[in-house]
């Protein structure tokens, strides 16, 4: 059966209502929704997180069709800015999994700067696709001895997604937010569109001029099938709608 985006319970509030209290928060844009289609644990993950941020114009337009729901887009970087702020105004502490210590070095040395008040630490995993039992569990111990307000996971979908699904209950952190790409945008390591762009549901095609040759297959073949999906769904709706 096809992964169904009106079954999802996407977040349509503020993100200042987002509650202090543990949480597992991820994100969808139609290049997630195209590999869940295919992927039944990122399906699991997706449906059973407590936030579910629509980060993608297409998923706000895609929704918007079938159901006529409307709502508003929230991007990873929007709940990183948010959360940063708000751990600045309390003193409290960020953990960045994932990316690698170049990386993750640019991030901490940024945040020196704009959130003086955050205590941060850090953690570039192995680069394989499935990791080994003793580096979950390393992982695992590192975050906990922490104990973060706040753990940033940055592994790119749907792998970042899977992992903090399966380990969700043996993580001390509060609210634990895949958010991938944030992680390049905020160090500076990949360059964010223009906020003209972003305002405008363009970002996709800033991305795709800046790095065609990786990013053809994901915007060009992926709105192809995001579309066909979505049209898929909507003669479903209509058909149950009518029995």
């Amino acid at each position: 059966m096809q992964f169904r985006l009106s079954i999802l319970d996407l977040y349509n509030r503020e993100l200042k209502q987002i509650k202090e209290q543990r949480a597992l928060i991820n994100t969808i844009n139609a290049h997630s929704y195209n590999i869940a289609q295919r992927d039944k644990e990122f399906q699991l993950a997706l449906q059973n997180c407590d936030i579910l941020l629509p980060d993608g114009i297409g998923v706000v337009w895609a929704l918007r069709l079938i159901t006529g729901k409307k709502i508003k887009k929230i991007a990873g970087s929007d709940l990183f800015n948010w959360e940063m702020e708000r751990l600045d105004r309390t003193g409290g502490k960020c953990f960045f999994l994932g990316s690698n210590e170049s990386t993750l070095a640019k991030i901490q040395k940024r945040i020196q700067n704009d959130f003086r008040n955050v205590k941060v630490k850090t953690y570039a995993p192995t680069y394989r696709h499935t990791f080994l039992p003793e580096e979950n569990a390393r992982m695992i111990h590192t975050v906990n001895s922490f104990a973060p307000d706040v753990l940033f996971i940055g592994m790119t979908a749907p792998k970042q997604e899977k992992w903090a699904y399966k380990h969700y209950h043996q993580l001390n952190a509060g609210h634990i937010c895949s958010i991938g790409a944030v992680f390049d945008f905020y160090a500076g390591t990949v360059k964010r569109a223009p906020k003209f762009l972003i305002d405008h549901g363009l970002e996709w095609s800033y991305r795709l001029l800046k790095e065609p040759r990786r990013m053809w297959r994901r915007y060009l073949i992926g709105i192809i099938k995001f579309t066909f999906y979505i049209t898929k769904e909507k003669f479903f709706h209509i058909y149950f709608r009518k029995q």
